[in-house]
């Protein structure tokens, strides 16, 4: 069919499609222009709308994705930090308990060490301070008379090798000065170092006054001809149980230990042996001595003679002590001893004491340092109260002073 559009006078348009004739109006004419126009537009432009839009949402849908992407690295890479953080924490959490488990450990270390520098963990017992020898002893010159002093000799000190001990460096004062866990744990090392020197150098004290005291002993052991490697008097026994040294590993701690320790039962050894040798005053208080040992006149018949005693004076009725001790052998009258009391000591060694107005001991009774054994008198061949004292080696008398000179010595431990 065709269409076909003419203008007619008057502005008039006439339409004739299939042989019909339609006359529209120029405003109507217009219009319908116009609305094809309009409409044609909008096809145009929302066709440009859609394909536009269809690019800019796959930019846009591009856009998100990379940002997702960059999103997920960064998380990727957040998580990795937070696992490498959590991992240095776990790290520097095992360090820490690692070094507080060997603080706690070298603590525990330093109180056992304090609990045997305290006595409780030394082999042969605790070990007191030495005391001072007694003022008398010191300045006082000898009562028993006016040509020997009695003073304890200036006994040089031992000298031992030369110990360092080691104390917090510093890098660790240096910790200890800041903060945190690290601070906190440096302080406790180097406080805990600080008591590791004290008791290295009390040790170390107390090394060399036992092992001073050792040779003091034994030289005056030596002096009275007494072999302190001979058993003692008393009677001891026991399985023997050798003592380990230390190791080579050993730490200088456990070394001083081991020889603290056997200083210590040495010195033990020898004041056991000790108690066995007379040494001390038979008499309390000062001696008044009225005769010496040895050569003198014999104060009855007026000759020379020989004196194989000390004589003391006092009072009647003054206690006498036993000097050493030991077992009474004599408990009775005997000739120009009048009362006498004899005490066997062992290695040879014994003791008389004589002219006694009362004997207090008994034949075969084992008698303490110091024990009373009778009282001063004047029986036998005496002149007056006072007490005869012998010292005797293998039956023979010696002179007292010697072994009063050693307890004088001994006196200063």
């Amino acid at each position: 069919m065709s269409r076909q559009l003419n203008q007619r006078a008057g502005g008039d348009y006439t339409l004739v499609h299939a042989g019909r004739q339609v006359r529209i109006g120029p405003v109507a004419f217009w219009t319908v222009v116009g609305t094809l126009v309009v409409m044609a537009g909008w096809s145009v432009l929302t066709g440009s709308y859609f394909a536009f839009s269809e690019s800019v949402l796959t930019r846009l849908i591009g856009r998100q994705a990379e940002m997702q992407f960059a999103y997920e690295d960064r998380i990727a890479e957040l998580r990795a930090q937070v696992d490498r953080i959590t991992s240095r924490q776990l790290l520097d959490q095992e360090q820490f308990e690692q070094k507080l488990n060997a603080l706690i450990k070298r603590q525990a270390l330093l109180e056992q060490r304090t609990s045997t520098l305290s006595g409780d963990g030394l082999v042969t017992g605790s070990i007191k301070p030495a005391r001072a020898a007694p003022p008398e002893l010191r300045t006082k010159p000898s009562p028993i008379n006016d040509t020997v002093i009695f003073t304890a000799p200036p006994d040089r000190e031992a000298r031992l090798e030369s110990r360092e001990h080691a104390v917090g460096g510093t890098r660790t004062v240096e910790r200890a000065k800041g903060g945190g866990l690290e601070g906190v744990l440096s302080k406790v090392s180097l406080a805990l170092d600080k008591v590791e020197t004290r008791q290295a150098a009390v040790l170390t004290h107390m090394e060399e006054q036992i092992d001073g005291k050792a040779r003091r002993i034994r030289s005056v052991l030596a002096d009275l001809g007494v072999d302190p490697g001979k058993g003692p008097a008393h009677a001891v026994g026991g399985p023997f149980v050798p003592m380990k040294a230390p190791s080579s590993g050993a730490s200088t701690f456990e070394r001083q230990l081991y020889r603290v320790s056997v200083a210590r039962a040495q010195v033990d050894r020898y004041t056991q042996t000790l108690a066995a040798v007379p040494v001390r005053k038979p008499v309390a208080g000062e001696v008044d001595m009225s005769s010496n040992f040895g050569m003198r006149m014999d104060p009855f018949l007026r000759r020379p003679a020989m004196h194989t005693g000390l004589d003391m004076r006092g009072d009647t009725g003054e206690p006498v002590h036993a000097t050493a001790a030991g077992k009474v052998s004599i408990a009775g009258r005997e000739g120009g001893y009048g009362n006498l009391v004899e005490i066997e000591h062992g290695n040879g060694f014994a003791t008389r004491y004589g002219h006694l107005s009362a004997i207090e001991v008994k034949v075969g009774q084992h008698v303490r340092i110091g024990q009373t054994v009778g009282r001063i008198g004047s029986t036998g061949r005496s002149t007056g109260p006072h007490l005869h004292y012998e010292t005797r080696i293998d039956g023979e008398p010696v002179d007292p002073q010697k072994f009063l000179r050693a307890g004088l010595r001994l006196g200063a431990l």
